[in-house]
């Protein structure tokens, strides 16, 4: 092993004596490296070459898995298989029922093939991480007799360099694009008024260098309504109450993973309001949430809308919609809960 990847071991492994629960995320925090540097000290991963277009198309062969996908503020975790995987140049998708992914490959870095023990014996998964060593996908195998496709995976792609540092990108992080301090208010807002589709918010806020947070207080009164940060937890109760199917979405910066469906099981343990659910759990801090929207989006289909969730840095955490497919206007059930709060939850 490289020296400086044997000294980073030595102080993970006295990090672990003296807190031996400690998450591999709160040790490399602690430790000030990335996630990625710590598992690439593990004698058991094994790094993975970069084709991110071919390790997810063999992931199918791993049948029955957890997909995990998470930032700073969320995890969300759906069971499944990967199915109906593509990519363009840009853009991966993997469009299946349950596992339900936007992946984009330029974000990506680094892979491992890691067997992390708990408890319970060992679970085997797949990681990636982002050019700065940040996870941004996990996949864990839910069925061992799987295990001969996970071996044939990592024998497929194992990285030929299993030995030097990686090469963590260390310079600032930037937006997505350029963010202007001058907005033409009225044309940006005629423009979201002629919006025919959910997926042409982004590029309209591309086009007049705006971010979200701005956006939606320009857009305030009008297709954007600012409520009080106990809306999630309100949201999830009453959508689990009324049996109102929604979609859930978070993004890690390199995958965007949804949930779509009904909501069981709401609990709340410290900060962490959870949905702990057979196939689906989500784990939001809401210590972090500083900002929640009700924002409405003109379609071909008519309204959609959504609740939109930020942190202090204006990042979005998760957002929530009611279940749709394009062509299908916006179920009635959700309608209502929107309104409902709306009414009730409004931000002092």
């Amino acid at each position: 092993m490289n020296p400086s990847k044997t000294s980073l071991k030595k102080a993970w492994d006295a990090l672990k004596e003296q807190f031996p629960k400690l998450r591999i995320k709160d040790a490399a925090d602690r430790l000030d490296v990335s996630e990625a540097e710590l598992v690439s000290t593990q004698k058991d991963a094994i790094r993975l070459q970069e084709d991110w277009s071919g390790l997810f198309s063999e992931v199918e062969q791993l049948g029955y898995v957890m997909a995990l996908t998470r930032n700073e503020s969320v995890v969300h975790e759906r069971k499944g298989e990967y199915h109906n995987i593509s990519f363009n140049k840009h853009v991966g998708l993997v469009l299946d029922p349950d596992i339900d992914l936007r992946i984009f490959p330029g974000k990506f870095g680094f892979a491992f093939a890691v067997p992390v023990k708990n408890s319970r014996g060992t679970l085997y998964s797949v990681q990636f991480f982002d050019k700065y060593g940040t996870a941004i996908h996990k996949i864990y195998l839910m069925n061992e007799d799987k295990l001969p496709a996970y071996n044939a995976l990592i024998s497929k792609f194992k990285h030929p360099d299993q030995n030097s540092l990686l090469k963590i990108e260390t310079a600032e992080r930037t937006g997505d694009y350029e963010v202007s301090p001058e907005v033409n208010e009225n044309s940006f807002l005629n423009e979201w008024a002629e919006l025919k589709d959910t997926h042409d918010f982004y590029p309209l806020l591309k086009k007049f260098k705006v971010d979200r947070t701005r956006a939606l207080k320009i857009a305030e009164g009008r297709f954007s309504y600012k409520v009080d940060n106990s809306t999630t937890e309100l949201m999830l109760l009453k959508a689990s109450e009324n049996e109102v199917p929604v979609m859930v979405f978070v993004s890690s910066g390199g995958v965007i993973q949804i949930h779509s469906g009904k909501v069981s099981k709401i609990k709340k343990m410290d900060n962490w309001l959870n949905v702990l659910d057979p196939e689906f759990n989500l784990h939001l801090r809401e210590d972090h949430i500083a900002q929640s929207w009700i924002v409405e989006k003109p379609t071909e289909d008519g309204i959609v809308t959504s609740l939109e969730i930020f942190d202090k840095d204006n990042n979005n955490i998760v957002t929530f919609f009611g279940v749709r497919k394009p062509g299908i206007p916006e179920l009635e059930s959700w309608k209502d809960l929107m309104s409902e709060l709306r009414s009730e939850s409004v931000a002092v």
